[in-house]
């Protein structure tokens, strides 16, 4: 296939890296960037890469990555409550500053002959190009504009949040909890050069409403810094900034907006990156996720015969992967808009509930690559020695032999015996919704007082992780006994919901 013409709208990561590899695969082409902002304006702090994009990217394009990686900052991770911190080692995590980033694809983009127009805004009416990739962001005019052939849906997630920095590196990512008079405000926060580190920070909407941050982001012009939320939020978080003064970009409380889109594509016109989809910050950015797509993009256009045949390839490959995320994504963002509840746990124990919050990492495989972090915390669970707890490979097998003492009865392991199904005090409730959605708040108030939960439901495995997530929901509501049905395939994450305390027993199935 001849592509004469290639239009990018959206100079951002995404916009830039697929104008590059676009190019390197259509030498012959004619392939323009359109970005309505400056090359040294920019919104935002650090872009994370993890160890999977990194490799992505190498296998895409060797020379660009290790520009980025020769600008990068790496760095490891922990959590602290209060005194108490852990620490996960990791070679592989990288940051760097969202300029800086854009300042290596921009010399890469028109190094490989790629035209780069900023302070321009096009719409798709207006180009004339055989192909027209619309990366232009979380509020892409492009999928507003075309909205009837793209059928774009957009939820807001209950929390809030905001992004600011601090000019300082941390000594490592740190995601940490602060009790205020108002409430708990949550950072993830984590070093992007050495002398700046990104801090998003979250609460829940009571605590935004009871400290007057409903008032100062009413107050707050759409460009303007949020100053009231910054310097309270300097204040409690001092410890952490270690006496550094927190800095705004446009710094504005905000939910976040999980897009998804019917169609990424339409007749010439293909949406990439945060204008087709996103995905909780918590799992990963969404320039993982747009650098990702333009790898899938030029690697469909290269192949097929038609334009018709490449974007709808395109699509048939990203999109699995993405609705994937995005379910892990809706976890992780439900588990972190409830990450107050669980601070009651010794901090290695919450390490391994965020570490398994998803499903997307098991107990076992989490306590392979981190026992510093993982045996305490698993010991915490049983009420053993550390000593106590087995190699990473009988871990699945010894937390479901952990004995159970509740409301008078003792469990001699977390099997439910079948006779408390049909127990006098058992309820047994059929889970049919999303842990996180109006409905199952409804659920959970209108249940009649129980001694015992029993909850069942379909066998698959996003049901099952939904049947858990509602259970630990329950669970901290009715101070129950919590049961619920798994299927036998998924032992080990049953297992990491019983040492997440989201559950007290399983019953499998099949």
């Amino acid at each position: 296939m001849k592509l004469d013409t290639i239009a990018v709208l959206g100079g951002g990561p995404g916009g830039l890296y697929a104008a590059r590899l676009l190019k390197r695969s259509h030498p012959g082409a004619e392939v323009t960037v359109y970005e309505q902002g400056v090359p040294d304006k920019t919104f935002g702090f650090g872009v994370g890469l993890a160890s999977r994009t990194q490799r992505n990217l190498r296998l895409a394009d060797e020379e660009s990555l290790d520009s980025i990686v020769a600008a990068a900052h790496g760095h490891e991770m922990s959590m602290r409550v209060g005194d108490s911190e852990v620490r996960l080692a990791h070679g592989e995590l990288l940051a760097i500053g969202r300029a800086t980033l854009l300042a290596v694809l921009q010399k890469h983009a028109e190094a490989a002959g790629v035209e780069l127009r900023f302070g321009e805004r096009r719409a798709v009416a207006e180009l004339d190009a055989d192909l027209v990739v619309a990366a232009d962001g979380i509020s892409s005019a492009t999928r507003t504009e075309l909205a009837g052939e793209f059928g774009p849906e957009t939820a807001e997630g209950e929390g809030l949040y905001l992004w600011c920095g601090t000019d300082f590196a941390l000594p490592r990512a740190i995601f940490t909890p602060v009790v205020t008079k108002h409430g708990t405000f949550v950072a993830h926060a984590y070093p992007y050069a050495a002398d700046r580190s990104t801090f998003l920070i979250e609460t829940d909407e009571k605590t935004w409403r009871r400290a007057g941050f409903d008032v100062s982001t009413h107050e707050t012009p759409n460009g303007e810094n949020d100053q009231p939320s910054l310097d309270y939020l300097q204040e409690a978080f001092a410890e952490t900034l270690q006496g550094n003064r927190l800095i705004g970009n446009r710094t504005k409380w905000l939910r976040f907006r999980t897009i998804r889109c019917r169609h990424w594509h339409t007749r010439n016109v293909v949406l990439l990156g945060d204008a087709a989809h996103t995905a909780h910050y918590s799992i990963g950015s969404g320039t993982k996720l747009a650098m990702e797509d333009a790898i899938a993009l030029d690697r469909a256009v290269l192949a097929a015969g038609t334009l018709d045949d490449a974007l709808a390839a395109y699509e048939a490959e990203r999109r699995p992967a993405v609705e994937h995320l995005q379910d892990i994504a809706e976890r992780s963002m439900a588990w972190w808009d409830s990450f107050p509840d669980r601070l009651s746990m010794p901090v290695e124990q919450l390490m391994v509930a965020y570490m398994t919050r998803a499903g997307k990492v098991t107990v076992d495989r989490f306590a392979e690559s981190a026992p510093q972090v993982a045996v305490p915390g698993l010991a915490a669970f049983g009420g053993v020695e550390a000593g106590e707890v087995p190699s990473p490979a009988a871990v699945t097998e010894w937390i479901l032999d952990r004995p159970l003492a509740s409301g008078g009865h003792q469990f001699p392991c977390r099997t439910a015996p079948e006779a408390l199904r049909a127990a006098a005090g058992t309820l047994p409730v059929e889970i049919s919704v999303r842990p996180w959605s109006p409905e199952a708040a409804e659920l959970i108030t209108g249940l009649p007082p129980a001694a015992a939960y029993w909850l069942t439901g379909p066998g698959d495995r996003e049901a099952t992780l939904d049947r858990l997530d509602v259970g630990e929901r329950i669970r901290r509501a009715t101070g129950a006994l919590l049961v619920a049905d798994v299927p036998a395939e998924f032992r080990a994450v049953a297992a990491g919901a019983l040492a997440s305390e989201r559950v007290d027993l399983v019953a499998f199935t099949g």
